[in-house]
């Protein structure tokens, strides 16, 4: 089959403002980005704020493999199959970030004949919003270093500054830089750091904002640094807080694209999940809500990290009620869990996969736990045997989960129709019973062993000596009530990368805790895990070309 880009490149777009009409939305209620690319504006949500949710389907999957397991796909696939079968749809997706899209992975905007285009552009720059979230980090570390060279009024302890600065890129040796070199007119020398604006607060901040007003509430409360008698000093006390809001007026309006077919896409935020919260913007889908039947949402990597953030945190802070989750594996990525090496994957292998499969029964497990109804569906590969196919769907099916195939990568939403069939038909069936995984009066270290024992699958959960010192002072300033965002590695359910399949009572480390206070949680780091990724040896940016015309290659 074509490439991804080529085939997104050959697609008959429409114009944005008649995919707008589809959800019964204006031209005056759109801010356009050229022709197939708009803002949908704040008129439009005072319009339609008081209409009935739609039903909202959370869609994740298994941990991921090189093997690949097709989430997003999935994703932009059944939203089109909900159009075929007369269902007024949504997709909620994320914003691809620059820093994998030129690193490993390449893009995010699903595959094959399940796209959200204009998949270079949206890959891309799309329309600013990373770099305005960039921007206002940036514009946040600029005054903190500022301010303690024009005096330090605060009272500003340089080694308790916690503010990191972000780019949208994968650039290890920004990790640990040294800053204020030069003159004494250069500023304060300090040890700084960076991260990815994917992992950057500001981006967690916009994503959970209800409005302007809650965005700058939230901005205010930033922590960028403690005092010499151990104060917080938050960015409001900067002074930083309006101009901050005023770089991110257009990036909190969500933004409005199509799929192949034609099926709006409501694309907004990119927090990844394995560093951040790895949910799209809660303002886009409560948009989405209010202007379709069914809402499609995802939540980055397996379900381990994407899904419980987004129903923990998300859902938590939101007031979100979901009403069904779908699960996705593919044969392949099972047997890669069960031992299989990449290069023999299309060899029928049911011994490895009933070995593998053991991770997808781990997630069956979780989602449950949240009182979801849920579907286990497969992203089908042509090299798929039958025995193959009928072994996974007995094993859903004996365990009392509904399962499904999915051919949408190959034929569009018409490999979808019978997983929205069986997506409708459950949300009509059966009642959501959703419930939190865990109550907020929890201390903090409670809710780390109850996410890494229930959901990882761990033994015990053991804390640095500094991460102990960092959660007694997060509990004695207050912040012991906030959900916890654990940051750990996506590929496995322990925080050891190379540890598959399902593996039991190990230990979980965690080495760093800190608050996002703006955001309203807590951040626990696992393992290894960066908050800086680096590029692998041979990055994808090697692949990606202009030709004189304009058009971009090489993203996949």
């Amino acid at each position: 089959m074509k490439a991804d880009i080529d085939i997104a490149r050959e697609a008959k777009l429409e114009l944005i403002r008649d995919v707008a009409k589809k959800l019964d939305i204006g031209e005056e209620e759109l801010d356009l980005y050229g022709k197939y690319k708009a803002k949908l504006t704040d008129d439009l949500w005072e319009r339609v704020k008081n209409n009935p949710d739609g039903k909202l389907i959370l869609v994740t999957a298994i941990n991921p493999t090189p093997a690949g397991e097709g989430k997003t796909t999935t994703t932009v696939g059944l939203g089109q199959a909900m159009d075929k079968i007369g269902k007024k749809a949504v997709i909620a997706l994320r914003e691809p970030s620059l820093g994998p899209c030129f690193g490993l992975k390449g893009g995010a905007a699903g595959g094959g004949y399940a796209q959200v285009v204009p998949m270079d552009e949206l890959n891309l720059h799309f329309t600013g919003d990373f770099h305005a979230i960039t921007s206002a980090n940036n514009l946040l570390a600029a005054m903190l270093d500022n301010h303690i060279q024009q005096g330090n009024a605060l009272h500003i302890d340089t080694k308790q500054i916690v503010w990191k600065r972000c780019v949208d890129m994968n650039d290890r040796v920004l990790r640990n830089i040294t800053v204020g070199l030069g003159r004494k007119a250069d500023g304060v020398t300090r040890e700084d750091h960076f991260i990815i604006t994917v992992a950057s607060e500001i981006m967690a901040i916009l994503c959970l904002a209800e409005n302007m007003q809650d965005l700058k509430v939230r901005l205010g409360r930033i922590i960028v640094a403690y005092t010499y008698d151990g104060k917080p000093v938050t960015a409001s006390e900067l002074n930083a807080v309006g101009a901050m809001a005023a770089l991110l007026k257009d990036a909190i309006r969500p933004n409005l694209i199509q799929t192949l077919e034609h099926t709006p896409a409501i694309v907004h935020g990119g927090p990844f999940a394995n560093i951040a919260h790895g949910c799209n913007s809660l303002r886009a889908t409560r948009m989405a809500l209010k202007l379709a039947d069914y809402t499609i949402t995802e939540a980055g990597f397996g379900a381990d990290l994407g899904a419980e953030k987004f129903l923990d945190i998300k859902c938590r802070i939101g007031g979100l009620t979901p009403d069904a989750v779908v699960l996705v594996a593919t044969v392949r990525a099972l047997k890669y869990n069960g031992g299989v090496p990449k290069e023999r994957l299309s060899e029928e292998n049911l011994d490895a996969l009933k070995k593998g499969i053991v991770n997808l029964e781990k997630h069956m497990e979780n989602i449950a736990k949240y009182g979801l109804p849920c579907i286990v569906t497969l992203n089908q590969f042509v090299s798929d045997t039958e025995a193959e196919l009928s072994f996974v769907r007995e094993f859903c099916e004996q365990r009392g989960c509904e399962f499904v195939l999915s051919q949408v990568w190959e034929q569009g939403g018409t490999g979808g129709i019978a997983l929205a069939e069986k997506v409708v038909k459950m949300t009509e069936e059966k009642e959501s019973d959703f419930h939190y995984l865990y109550d907020d009066k929890l201390s903090l270290r409670q809710k780390m062993e109850t996410i890494a024992k229930e959901i990882y699958g761990a033994g015990e959960v053991l804390v640095d000596a500094e991460a102990k010192k960092q959660l007694a002072r997060l509990e004695e300033l207050g912040f012991g009530n906030l959900p916890v965002c654990m940051a750990k590695n996506q590929y496995s359910l322990s925080d050891d990368k190379s540890v598959l399949g399902r593996p039991e009572n190990f230990p979980i480390h965690i080495r760093e805790v800190y608050v996002s206070a703006g955001a309203g949680f807590v951040v626990a780091i696992t393992g290894t895990i960066m908050t800086m990724p680096g590029l692998p040896k041979v990055p994808a940016a090697e692949r990606i070309d202009v030709e004189d015309g304009g058009e971009i290659t090489g993203l996949f």
